[in-house]
């Protein structure tokens, strides 16, 4: 866990932290040195769409900036975003074609060797990002693979969850059939909880529907729960705690590569469904999932389709509080949310079309409470700042040491960090600044 930059933000005497919506406000990108094209790999269009992005734990922990973007295409790119002057030239990018079919997301291996990719081909795959070859292709769900995770106490072990409503629980250990022709090794779960959020079970108007299992949307190996894995789902704010320390976890025989396939039941779930406590008339789906570092330690923040970014605590996922703007809007389960590596800053997409993110300073969240009697939440906190530099929906956003990385409808990916300088000079003069850089709208106050 990486110190915030500014050293100089302290506590004060009752361990409060100060907030920093100086420093989030901040944050500057520019249209020169700081946006990266996703160039299409198909001769018919000139660009794609980025579904996902993830940046590299070195990039986490003050190391070289390496980002992976998945496209709409099914295709990687791998870029060094290291800040450079205007008239410098984009480093070199690494781009592959792991899948035929859109990447969902896209994950790095505990030690920054592997990708691990989750596409609408209803496969998972393992490449390796020094000579991008597809290593591994890991076959189990029957509809697109919405998410995947690595288990950071253990480097063979994944699990990825689908739209056919199971968690895929993965060892790269067991032996494998071969794909002759590339040499891929094909595998199977180890491990499946099907229908792991339940199904929808409601009625059309003129006929009845068969049940349908409700999509999983997210996936967290909790850093204190070293068997534990917590899930959401696209239905409600209900998340799910699922203890792997299980029988049918244990492939069948070893060396075997038998499906073990798993009625277990969830360990715990949600006490309160926070979707349904800022005015919402019926719950709403999560749409990404991301744990709390540092000051947040023990933390679990959700994107909500009710338009806020919900906290839970650890262990028993009670819902603690909700942050949000009055321009933030979440439609879409493409919608990611982030925690900054020093653990203080959250940041989300939005599904808004005028191309904004919001940054939210999360530091104190551990000392906000919901009581479960007035299951009532704040609708927003003072603290949000809107960063608006591109169009369409933001979607992905990831974070790594001074800067972040969102995602947009279009076909660009935008850098920003903090420069108070900068800042500075985009407020004392707009119209001049405006034609090399982009900077934070009014927060709210």
């Amino acid at each position: 866990m990486r110190e915030c930059p500014y050293r100089s933000i302290a506590h004060i005497s009752d361990q409060l932290l100060v907030s920093s919506h100086s420093i989030l406000r901040s944050f500057v990108s520019s249209h020169k040195s700081d946006v990266y094209r996703c160039y299409s790999t198909f001769e018919s269009t000139d660009t794609t769409l980025p579904y996902a992005c993830s940046y590299s734990h070195g990039a986490k922990n003050g190391g070289r900036p390496l980002i992976a973007v998945a496209t709409e295409q099914g295709s990687l790119i791998v870029v060094n975003t290291l800040k450079r002057r205007d008239w410098d030239y984009e480093p070199q990018r690494t781009t592959y074609q792991p899948h035929n079919n859109g990447v969902f997301d896209v994950q790095w291996s505990n030690d920054d060797s592997l990708l691990t990719t989750a596409s609408g081909d209803k496969s998972i795959r393992v490449s390796s990002v020094e000579t991008q070859k597809s290593l591994y292709v890991l076959r189990g769900h029957s509809g697109t693979a919405k998410c995947v995770v690595w288990d950071p106490t253990h480097d063979d072990l994944l699990s990825s969850g689908g739209r056919d409503g199971s968690i895929c629980v993965w060892d790269l250990r067991l032996n494998s059939s071969q794909n002759a022709e590339n040499k891929t090794s094909v595998l199977s779960p180890v491990l499946v909880i099907p229908a792991a959020h339940g199904q929808d079970t409601s009625k059309g108007r003129k006929k009845k529907v068969l049940p349908l299992p409700k999509s999983v949307t997210g996936l967290i190996y909790p850093n204190s729960q070293p068997h534990g894995l917590i899930s959401s789902g696209s239905s409600d704010g209900i998340l799910r705690f699922w203890d792997l320390r299980l029988p049918t976890a244990i492939p069948n025989g070893k060396g075997s590569n038998k499906t073990a396939k798993s009625a277990v039941a969830p360990v715990s779930l949600s006490m309160l469904d926070p979707t349904i406590m800022n005015g919402t008339r019926r719950p709403r789906g999560i749409t990404s999932l991301a744990m709390g570092a540092g000051p947040t330690a023990g933390l679990i923040f959700a994107s909500g389709a009710d338009s806020h970014l919900h906290t839970y605590s650890l262990p028993f996922l009670m819902p603690l509080g909700s942050y949000g703007h009055p321009n933030m809007r979440i439609s879409s389960f493409y919608v990611q949310v982030a925690v900054s590596p020093c653990g203080r800053w959250l940041a989300s997409g939005s599904s808004d079309k005028d191309g904004s993110m919001f940054l939210f300073d999360v530091s104190n969240a551990s000392r906000t409470f919901v009581s479960p009697s007035t299951r009532s939440a704040p609708a927003w906190l003072p603290n949000g700042v809107q960063l608006q530099g591109q169009k369409g929906e933001i979607s992905a956003v990831d974070w790594a040491e001074d800067m972040i990385a969102s995602c947009a409808d279009d076909h660009t990916v935008r850098i920003w960090r903090p420069d108070v300088e900068v800042y500075k000079k985009c407020i004392a003069e707009p119209e001049e600044q405006r034609w090399n850089w982009s900077w934070s709208t009014q927060g709210h106050a």
